[in-house]
């Protein structure tokens, strides 16, 4: 009797050894093909074959009958099969696959093949032991019945999370929403056999169950493309024109971060609240992950174009606000705002030739606008006719050079730009940004032109101004004499254009 046994360890000893050598290949194999980011899947193969080491050491000194080393034998073919099945996944999908496709196999995909990869080894790992894997299963009605009831639920998430990956409905890295909670908006991070995982804007993450998903209406922020549109409300005194409001949107809104030209942003009339009517304002971005900054952005340009425009924001039907404001101290604040307006005018060079009758007047018509940073306030080769005098923040003069906008000059407090466009029309030679919340003060064309219609003698005065600034500028590339020449020249060139453009 104790040869077949010799023999039977002989040959369990040799299949032994050259399992462990298989699988010490595919493990060298898998270490040496994957890439990098992936070799660590090379672990789990190289753990199980340490244990199936380590349980063939442990035979050794067990009682060659003892059910202990039965067991320990079938958890030691079980560790080899394990590793084999392991590394032998990794190489198919990673390496042979990995090269082919132009996408990963889907973890759902990779899940499934290696759990059938396992269950096919363990039921051979059973029957090399000397175990029967039927036997088990049919010897046992309630094993069976409770493996059935215990797997109903994951299986049904198994074939969820499967009909996802045929149906596509999302993949990783897109936003959704699966419920009414604004809160489960998130980015999808994995999708595998039981579950899919989502990271939202407040950096939690989400495990929810595929069978879940499968059953949820389920909206794609990213899909069909990654554009796509955000709306916000606002209300407006019902006194205000229509037209006025959206022409402030339409205007405030184009180069706020994150809003997109193009589809360009609308402005829809949306009901009528406590006397108010409200606005749905609607806008496009393709930063959907910055939508709570690309919103709060687009709200500031609003209030900003809305205070240009002098467009209030409604206060709710049942606030009460009581102020008494007397006829006196009204007209005593605007004449104090009046002045302050005189005393800028007043600083800019060519408008000194005002009296300060003319002054005061021009300050009466001339109105305040407030910008907020980044806005533009102008735009090259656009066609508007107000100069602005800097009374707060600072702003930007870029210049189109080459495809780029060049940084040319800062202007601070105090200075003034667009004198050429109010004076003649002319096009806007550069570009007017706001560095940092600012305060302007405008005088326009209709301004300007009752006072030169009141005093035509001072179309003249301001062209020799203008002019004499101008050479001043260029007097370091040429000599006095020249200079006082193209003075001359350009100051009757200058005035023939302001009698043209104000048909005096």
């Amino acid at each position: 009797m104790a040869a077949p046994q010799t023999v039977f360890q002989s040959e369990y000893l040799t299949s032994e050894s050259v399992g462990v050598g298989v699988a010490l290949v595919l493990l060298l194999a898998a270490r040496a093909l994957l890439r990098k980011e992936a070799q660590r899947s090379a672990r789990a193969p190289a753990v199980f074959l340490a244990l199936h080491l380590m349980a063939q050491l442990l035979l050794r000194v067990l009682p060659e009958h003892e059910a202990s080393a039965r067991a320990t034998t079938l958890v030691s073919v079980v560790l080899l099969f394990a590793s084999i099945g392991r590394s032998g996944v990794l190489l198919s999908l990673d390496v042979v696959m990995g090269s082919r496709l132009a996408r990963p196999v889907p973890r759902i995909f990779r899940d499934i093949i290696q759990g059938v990869v396992y269950i096919v080894l363990f039921l051979v790992a059973l029957r090399t032991a000397g175990v029967e894997p039927g036997s088990i299963l049919t010897t046992s009605a309630l094993l069976t019945a409770a493996i059935a009831l215990s797997l109903q639920e994951t299986l049904g998430n198994l074939i969820a999370g499967l009909a996802i990956q045929a149906q596509r409905p999302f993949d990783v890295d897109d936003w959704i929403q699966f419920d009414a909670e604004p809160k489960h908006i998130g980015k999808v991070l994995e999708i595998n056999w039981r579950a899919t995982k989502l990271i939202t804007l407040d950096e939690v993450e989400i495990v929810v169950p595929n069978a879940t998903l499968a059953k949820a209406p389920i909206t794609n922020f990213t899909k069909p493309t990654s554009t796509s549109r955000r709306s916000l409300y606002v209300q407006v005194p019902a006194e205000v024109p229509p037209h006025a409001v959206r022409s402030a949107v339409i205007l405030g809104l184009p180069g706020a971060p994150g809003v997109l030209t193009s589809p360009p942003p609308t402005v829809v009339m949306n009901g009528f609240v406590d006397g108010n009517i409200e606005y749905w304002i609607r806008f496009f971005t393709d930063d959907f992950h910055l939508r709570d900054g690309v919103d709060s952005a687009a709200r500031e340009r609003i209030w900003y174009s809305f205070a240009r425009a002098n467009i209030p924001i409604a206060s709710p039907g049942r606030a009460v606000k009581m102020e008494e404001v007397s006829m006196d101290t009204r007209a005593r604040d605007e004449s104090l705002q009046t002045k302050a307006r005189s005393e800028a005018l007043g600083r800019v060079d060519f408008l000194r030739v005002l009296s300060a009758e003319q002054r005061h007047r021009l300050a009466e018509a001339s109105r305040i606008h407030v910008y907020g940073a980044g806005e533009r306030i102008v735009i090259e080769g656009q066609s508007t006719t107000e100069m602005f005098i800097v009374k707060r923040g600072t702003v930007a003069i870029l210049r189109g050079q080459d495809g780029a906008q060049v940084h040319v000059a800062t202007l601070g407090p105090g200075e003034f730009f667009g004198e050429m466009a109010l004076m003649t029309g002319e096009l806007r030679n550069a570009t007017v940004r706001a560095e940092m919340p600012t305060k302007l003060i405008s005088v326009d064309y209709e301004a300007i032109k009752g006072v030169l219609e009141e005093a035509p003698e001072l179309a003249a005065l301001i062209s020799r101004v203008i002019s004499e600034r101008q050479a001043a500028h260029a007097a370091k590339s040429i000599g006095k004499s020249e200079a006082a020449q193209v003075v001359e020249e350009h100051s009757t060139q200058l005035l023939g254009r302001i009698k043209k453009f104000f048909a005096l």
